[in-house]
C-alpha cells in the first residue's frame, strides 16, 4: 500500500506530546528532512516563539554555499536563523563521531530553559541506526535505535518525524515545491552508513516492503527492556551501598558476587553511565569476571578502557580515573597560602582551623614528598612511633594510594601524612590557631 504523504498535522499530534515549550528550536542543516521539518512548524503557526539553528561542520567546500541557502529560506519563511561554525576534531573515532560531538555541545551551549530542540530524524534513519547498532553487537539499549525524546543541556531534544519515512517527506517537499541542499558527502558508501542505505536496505526493500515498520516495533521493543533493565540496576545499585571514595567510588563486591553474570552486568553498565563513564566491552567485563569476581580481592588486579579503572579492595569494587605516572622528584616547596597541585593527581590545601586535635601548627613553608620507603611518624594520638607502612595499612588507605600520599617535610622531619593525621612534634596546641590539612583528587 502506497503511505500517505505527510502533513502539517501529522507534526501538530506530534508536537502536542511535549510539555510547556518557550521556543521551539529546529536543528537545520538544509537537508530535505530538516527542510520539511522548519517549513511545515512555521506553517502551524505556534504560540511559542521558533528558531532555525544551522550548525557548519567546515567539512565540505560547499559549507559556506549551504549557510547561505539556510539563510536565504528562514528570510523568505520569516523565521529567525542563528548559524555557529564548530571545529570538529579528529580523534581516530571517524569523522561523523567527531562531527556529532562537536554539533552536540554547541547544542547545548545553545539552548536555553524552556526550549525544545527539534530534529528531522525520521523511519529510515531509525532503520539505518537498527542495523548499525546490531553490526556493532549492541544490547537492548543499543537498539533501541534513535530516542524520541531526552534532555540535552538546559533543554529538550524532541524527534517528531521518526514515524514518518522518507518517501513522505519527499512527497511534502515536492506538493510545497520546496527546494534543498543534497550533500555530496551522502553518496560515499566508505560510510557504513551510506553503504547500508544504498547497497543493503534496497534489497531489504524488494523481499520485506515493511521492513521499517517491523525495525521500528524493534526498537520500540528493545527501548522497553532497557528501561526494565535499568529500573531493576537502579534497585540493585543501591543495595550494593553505593559511596564516593576519596578517589572515584565503590560497591559492595560480595553482594556483586552473589548475583549471576546477566545480573552482574546489568548493574556495572548501570553504574557506569551514571557516572557518565564510556561503557565496558564485553571483552572488558569478561576480564572483570575472570580476574576479580570469581576470584580473591587481589588489589593488584585490574581491569581498563578508556579513562577508567576497576579495582577491588576491602571487599569493595572500586571504579577509579586513570592517575598519572607518579613522578620521581626532590619534592615542592609549598607556602600552604593556596592549594598545591600534586604531579602524581590531586591537589592538597591547609585551612585554618581554630580548634580540635589532629591540627596542624602554623608553618610559613613546608616541603612535600612522597614516599621513598622507610619513613616513620608518630600521630599525634600514639605514644610511639611506627613506619609508615604500617600506618597506612592500619588506616586501610587503598593500596593505589599509598605511594601517591603527600609527605608534609620541615627540613628532614616528616610533619603529617595527607589530610591522614599529624605527626607529634608538628600538632598545634589546643588553644592556639592552626591548619587543617584538606588532600583530595576533584
Amino acid at each position: 500500500m502506497r503511505r500517505m504523504a505527510f502533513s502539517v498535522s501529522d507534526l501538530e499530534r506530534a508536537l502536542a506530546l511535549q510539555p510547556a515549550v518557550r521556543r521551539w528550536v529546529v536543528a537545520y542543516s538544509g537537508g530535505l528532512d530538516s527542510t520539511v521539518l522548519l517549513h511545515a512548524l512555521v506553517a502551524l503557526k505556534l504560540p511559542a516563539a521558533h528558531y532555525a539553528l544551522h550548525i557548519n561542520h567546515q567539512l565540505s567546500p560547499h559549507s559556506h554555499d549551504w549557510q547561505r541557502h539556510c539563510a536565504a529560506f528562514c528570510a523568505r519563511l520569516n523565521t529567525p536563523f542563528c548559524a555557529a561554525t564548530v571545529q570538529v576534531e579528529r580523534d581516530g573515532s571517524g569523522i561523523e563521531a567527531a562531527a556529532r560531538r562537536a554539533r552536540y555541545s554547541m547544542f547545548e551551549r545553545f539552548l536555553q530553559p524552556g526550549d525544545c530542540l527539534l530534529q528531522a530524524h525520521h523511519l529510515d534513519d531509525q532503520a539505518e541506526t537498527l542495523l548499525l547498532r546490531l553490526l556493532r553487537g549492541s544490547g537492548p539499549r543499543g537498539l533501541a535505535a534513535i530516542r524520541a525524546a531526552r534532555e540535552l543541556g538546559r533543554g529538550r531534544l524532541y524527534r517528531p518525524l521518526l514515524a514518518v519515512g522518507r518517501e513522505q517527506l519527499h512527497a511534502y517537499a515536492r506538493a510545497q515545491q520546496l527546494s534543498w541542499i543534497d550533500d555530496e558527502s551522502n553518496l560515499d558508501t566508505r560510510f557504513d552508513r551510506n553503504y547500508l542505505r544504498r547497497e543493503v536496505l534496497p534489497l531489504l526493500q524488494r523481499r520485506w516492503p515493511d521492513y521499517r515498520r517491523r525495525f521500528q516495533q524493534a526498537a520500540a521493543l528493545c527501548a522497553a527492556t532497557d528501561q526494565l533493565n535499568r529500573d531493576t540496576a537502579a534497585a540493585d545499585l543501591a543495595a550494593l551501598g553505593p559511596r564516593a571514595e576519596r578517589l572515584g567510588a565503590s560497591i559492595d563486591l560480595h553482594g556483586l558476587r552473589a548475583w549471576p553474570q546477566p545480573r552482574r552486568y546489568n548493574v556495572l553498565r548501570y553504574w557506569f553511565s551514571q557516572r557518565q563513564l564510556p561503557l565496558p566491552e564485553l571483552v572488558h567485563l569478561q576480564q572483570l569476571q575472570r580476574q576479580i569476581l570469581d576470584g580473591g580481592c587481589n588489589s593488584s588486579a585490574q581491569v581498563a578502557w578508556g579513562e577508567v579503572v576497576l579495582r577491588c579492595y576491602g571487599d569493595r569494587l572500586f571504579c577509579l580515573p586513570r592517575l598519572p605516572a607518579k613522578p620521581v622528584s626532590a619534592g615542592l616547596r609549598w607556602a600552604l597560602r593556596a592549594p598545591l597541585a600534586l604531579p602524581a593527581g590531586g591537589s592538597l590545601a591547609a585551612v585554618p582551623a581554630a580548634a580540635g586535635a589532629g591540627r596542624l601548627r602554623l608553618l610559613e613553608e613546608v616541603e612535600v614528598r612522597h614516599r621513598g620507603g622507610g619513613e616513620r611518624c608518630r600521630p599525634h594520638d600514639r605514644n610511639h612511633s611506627q613506619t609508615l607502612k604500617k600506618l597506612l595499612q592500619e588506616r586501610r588507605l587503598e593500596p593505589w594510594l599509598r605511594d601517591r600520599v603527600p609527605l608534609i617535610y620541615v627540613g628532614a622531619a616528616l610533619a603529617a601524612v595527607g589530610d591522614l593525621w599529624v605527626c607529634k612534634d608538628f600538632t598545634a596546641p589546643p588553644g592556639e590557631p592552626g591548619l587543617r590539612l584538606d588532600w583530595r583528587f576533584d
